[in-house]
C-alpha cells in the first residue's frame, strides 16, 4: 500500500485484522503498520481514531492498541441504568396528567379533547405572513431582549390594559412556561399552593415540578369559593393561589365581579400571591371577557398569565407575565438563567400577526365560530342526555364540563367512546386530588368543522 492510500482503505484492511483477534490482543504499531501498508503516520492515526470511535478497538496511551470486548450484536446493546434511581432520589417529573392514557389516536378519530382549536380555526394564512415578513426584517436573528421586544411587552400592556406598562411585562415561551417560571419564583420547594378544584392539569404539573405541594380549593358555578379559600390560607399557611377567573379551564366558569373582590381581599390579608391564569382573554364567544383582576392590584400582589398560543396556534409558543415589584425581578432572572430569552423571530411574528387588520378579523370570526360550536355541542347532549349535567353553559373557552350520573365511570367511558372512533378527556387529572363525581371535558373546538363535531357528539352518547 502506497502512501498516498486513502486511510478509508486502511480501516477496512485493519477492520479485517481485528475481526482475526481476540479481545484484549495487542495490534501492531503504529510503526508497524506504517511499515506493512505502506501509509503515512497522519493515515494510520485516522484509522485508528475511526475503529476506536466505533468501538472496536481501545487506544491505551504508552501502551498501545487493543482489541475491544466484543459486543452482542444479535440487538442493541442495552445499558445499565439502575444507577441512576439512586442519584436522582425522588425528584420525579409527573406529566401523567398532561395528557389522556392511551397514547396517539388512529388516523380519522374525532376529537373532543385536547386544548387548542382545529387548524381549521387558526389564522394560518396571516400567521405565515407574518412569519414572512419578520424573517426580512434585517435584526430579525439578533439576541433578543431577556425580557422581550420592546414592541411586543407594549402590545400586551395594551391587552391587560389599566396602568400596566411594557415594563411590568416578561414575555416568555407561551403560557405554560410562564406557569414554571412563576411557580418558582414565588413559592420555595415544599411549599404549598392553593388550587381551584378541579383545575388546569398543566398548573398542577408545574406546581409539581417546582416542588410545591397543590392544596385543592372547592369551585363552583360562580367560581373559587372565597369561604373555603379564606378557610385554606389559615390551615396551610400558603402564600400562593392559582386562579382562572375568566373560562375556567375545564369547568368555563366565569368567577363573578363580588368573588372577584372576595378572592382578592382575601389573598391580600394572607400576605400572599394571586397567580392570575387568563389563558382565554382572545377565546370570548361575545367578544366582551371580564377585566382582568390585576387591574384592581393594588400593592403588586397578582401575577398575571396570558398567551397567545391558543387563539392563534399552537406553536407559536409567545405569552407574558405581568407584575410589578421584586417578584418581576426574580422572574426575569429565572427568564435568563432557562434559555436567556424567547427567539426572536417568533416575538417579530408574534408583532406583526397582532398588528396587522388580520389579527380582529380573526378573532372575531374565532368568537362567532366557537359559540356556534358550543350551541351545536351542548343541544347534541342535551338532546341525547339528559342525565349528562352541563355545567354554565360557558360564554367562552374550547370546553364544555360535563357531570355524569351517579355510578358511572368516566374512565372506562372515555376508552369507550376511543374504539368509537371519538377521543375526550376524563374529569378524573383536573383534580389535585380524589374527584367528588364522574366528569368529562369536551372540546368544542378540536373537530374538523361542524358536521364532524356533531358525528362526535352522536357516537358518545350512543354508548351506554
Amino acid at each position: 500500500m502506497s502512501d498516498g492510500s486513502t486511510s478509508h482503505s486502511l480501516v477496512s484492511e485493519l477492520r479485517r485484522l481485528v475481526a482475526g483477534l481476540t479481545p484484549g490482543d495487542r495490534l501492531p504499531s503504529s510503526r508497524e503498520l506504517i511499515e506493512r501498508y505502506r501509509v503515512s503516520p497522519v493515515t494510520v492515526s485516522r484509522a485508528i481514531a475511526t475503529l476506536a470511535a466505533e468501538g472496536a478497538v481501545v487506544s491505551r496511551p504508552g501502551s498501545g492498541t487493543y482489541v475491544a470486548p466484543r459486543t452482542d450484536h444479535a440487538g442493541p446493546t442495552v445499558a445499565d441504568t439502575a444507577w441512576q434511581t439512586v442519584a436522582l432520589a425522588d425528584r420525579a417529573v409527573d406529566v401523567r396528567h398532561l395528557s389522556g392514557s392511551y397514547g396517539a389516536a388512529p388516523e380519522g378519530t374525532i376529537r373532543l379533547d385536547g386544548g387548542y382549536p382545529h387548524r381549521s380555526l387558526q389564522p394560518t394564512q396571516a400567521l405565515g405572513a407574518a412569519l414572512a415578513r419578520a424573517a426580512r426584517r434585517p435584526d430579525a436573528w439578533d439576541r433578543a431582549p431577556a425580557s422581550g421586544l420592546s414592541a411586543l411587552r407594549s402590545i400586551f400592556a395594551r391587552f391587560v390594559g389599566g396602568s400596566i406598562t411594557p415594563d411590568d411585562v416578561l414575555v416568555t415561551g407561551g403560557g405554560q412556561s410562564a406557569l414554571s417560571i412563576a411557580f418558582r419564583a414565588i413559592a420555595a420547594p415544599g411549599s404549598p399552593v392553593l388550587v381551584e378544584s378541579p383545575t388546569y392539569p398543566g398548573a398542577l404539573a408545574a406546581a409539581r415540578a417546582a416542588g410545591l405541594r397543590p392544596v385543592p380549593v372547592p369551585h363552583d358555578g360562580d367560581g373559587i369559593r372565597p369561604d373555603l379559600l379564606a378557610e385554606a390560607f389559615a390551615m396551610t399557611g400558603a402564600r400562593l393561589l392559582y386562579c382562572q377567573p375568566t373560562y375556567h379551564n375545564p369547568t368555563g366558569a366565569m368567577l363573578t365581579a363580588e368573588r372577584r373582590r372576595q378572592v382578592a381581599e382575601t389573598v391580600r390579608a394572607a400576605g400572599a400571591f394571586l397567580l392570575e391564569d387568563d389563558f382565554g382573554r382572545f377565546l370570548s364567544h361575545d367578544r366582551h371577557p371580564a377585566a382582568p383582576m390585576i387591574l384592581d392590584d393594588r400593592d403588586g400582589s397578582t401575577v398575571y398569565v396570558t398567551s397567545l398560543t391558543k387563539p392563534a396556534a399552537p406553536s407559536l409558543r409567545i405569552g407574558a407575565l405581568v407584575a410589578r415589584g421584586p417578584v418581576m425581578e426574580r422572574m426575569r432572572a429565572i427568564r435568563k438563567v432557562d434559555d436567556f430569552f424567547v427567539a426572536r423571530p417568533l416575538q417579530e411574528a408574534a408583532v406583526e400577526l397582532v398588528s396587522s387588520p388580520a389579527w380582529d378579523r380573526h378573532l372575531r370570526a374565532l368568537a362567532t365560530e366557537l359559540r356556534e360550536r358550543r350551541l351545536l355541542l351542548t343541544g347534541a347532549l342535551t338532546g341525547e342526555r339528559p342525565d349528562w349535567r352541563i355545567a354554565g353553559p360557558p360564554t367562552g373557552g374550547l370546553h364544555i364540563w360535563v357531570q355524569l350520573p351517579a355510578g358511572a365511570d368516566a374512565l372506562a367511558l372515555a376508552a369507550a367512546a376511543r374504539r368509537q372512533g371519538v377521543t375526550v378527556d376524563a374529569g378524573s387529572r383536573f383534580f389535585a386530588t380524589e374527584p367528588p363525581a364522574a366528569f368529562l371535558r369536551l372540546s368544542h373546538a378540536a373537530a374538523a368543522d361542524r358536521a364532524e363535531l356533531l358525528e362526535g357528539a352522536q357516537r358518545l352518547t350512543a354508548l351506554t
